[in-house]
């Protein structure tokens, strides 16, 4: 929670989400956190092009290039193994997938190698991004404020692991069999 860099509407949540796990803390209640980062049913089905429903085929709107991005199943693999294991115990298992790590530009050219075909490229700026979600409305901007945070400002590779408080799950369980970026767009070719 500390290494993001969220705007409104998020920061208003995630403000409640930290004052839960600063009095978890206070009060000593054993916990893990799990910081799963972005979910690729959200992101991969539409290469995060709000508004459509298959990913890009001729453009793709880029305002962003975040790097992260795993499967619910997996994450859900990751929690169930964290549950017992005191490696876990009062830290944060984040999720980091090192064949799930993408810019949103190796993103899209993965993608392109898969359909073979070349997308045009519309970029747009940070600060339109920023003023897009102050014009659009619920749950849109909730949307928008999310993917600034995901994707322009990275908060979820932004930081070391520093393991006196945080462990990585690849390196706590190697030997789970994850969804890749790359196995999971095979079904939308």
């Amino acid at each position: 929670m500390d290494s993001v860099h969220v705007v409104e509407p998020i920061k208003a949540i995630l403000a409640i989400k930290g004052k839960i796990r600063h009095i978890v803390e206070a009060e000593g209640i054993p916990h893990t956190y799990v910081c799963c980062n972005s979910f690729v049913g959200y992101i991969l089905p539409t290469l995060a092009q709000l508004g459509a429903t298959a990913p890009p085929r001729d453009k793709v709107v880029i305002s962003r290039d975040g790097k992260l991005i795993n499967k619910k199943d997996d994450i859900s693999t990751y929690t169930i193994k964290a549950v017992d294991d005191p490696r876990t115990s009062n830290k944060t298992l984040y999720i980091r997938l090192p064949d799930n790590i993408f810019s949103f530009n190796e993103l899209v050219s993965l993608w392109e190698r898969k359909i073979g075909k070349t997308l045009e490229r519309v970029y747009v700026p940070k600060e339109q991004v920023l003023n897009n979600i102050q014009e659009v409305a619920f749950p849109l901007n909730v949307m928008l404020a999310i993917f600034h945070s995901i994707f322009v400002k990275g908060d979820q590779n932004n930081f070391e692991i520093e393991p006196s408080f945080r462990v990585e799950a690849s390196k706590l369980y190697p030997d789970v069999k994850c969804t890749t970026t790359n196995q999971y767009l095979d079904q939308f070719v």
